[in-house]
């Protein structure tokens, strides 16, 4: 296995705090399609397409898809990605998806997440059969002309398998802790 995840792998478990003040693990979602995707408060590529993706989770949450943001960013690198700016980005924004907290960075390292946002999409089975970026312009959603992620989904969601299963994510790297803010591991590479 390279740094993330392989296609056909297990979705790695995790038990994590939601702005909610619920904790979840990933046993306590047991929609058909579960897409976990890596985000955070600041970055200008997640801010860019919230609401592109907003609008994927509304059309997909009726046919059995759910969503889960984590943010595993380091809040010693931008504290805007502290808890309780997560907290205050859900009240004001109402986004339609669980917001997870990997302060530990524990569960980026398990799913190899690359960049915010990034996103893995796992079947009924949790085998995972997408990773990647949902869109070709997240930091400019008046350019985007492909939504790999909905491609995706409608594939999934209508019995056939997924065409183009890997794509590159686009956005800010993920802040790890302790690290200047550019860095990635040695083995973090392009996907495809």
């Amino acid at each position: 296995m390279g740094f993330t995840l392989d296609i056909g792998s297990r979705a790695p478990d995790f038990r994590l705090p939601a702005t909610d003040g619920i904790d979840y693990s990933l046993s306590d979602f047991r929609d058909d399609i579960l897409v976990i995707f890596f985000t955070c408060n600041h970055c200008p590529y997640v801010i860019g397409s919230d609401e592109v993706t907003r609008a994927t989770v509304q059309k997909y949450a009726p046919k059995g898809v759910r969503f889960i943001g984590v943010n595993s960013n380091s809040a010693r690198t931008y504290q805007v990605d502290d808890f309780p700016h997560m907290v205050q980005r859900m009240k004001e924004h109402r986004f339609p998806w669980v917001y997870l907290y990997d302060e530990s960075q524990d569960v980026a390292r398990a799913y190899g997440a690359l960049r915010t946002p990034h996103f893995y999409v796992f079947n009924a089975d949790r085998k995972l059969v997408y990773t990647g970026r949902a869109v070709d312009q997240p930091k400019d959603s008046s350019r985007i002309t492909v939504n790999d992620l909905e491609r995706a989904l409608d594939e999934l969601t209508t019995g056939r398998e997924v065409s183009i299963p890997v794509t590159n994510p686009i956005g800010c790297n993920v802040k790890w802790d302790g690290k200047e803010r550019h860095w990635m591991p040695a083995d973090a590479c392009d996907l495809v």
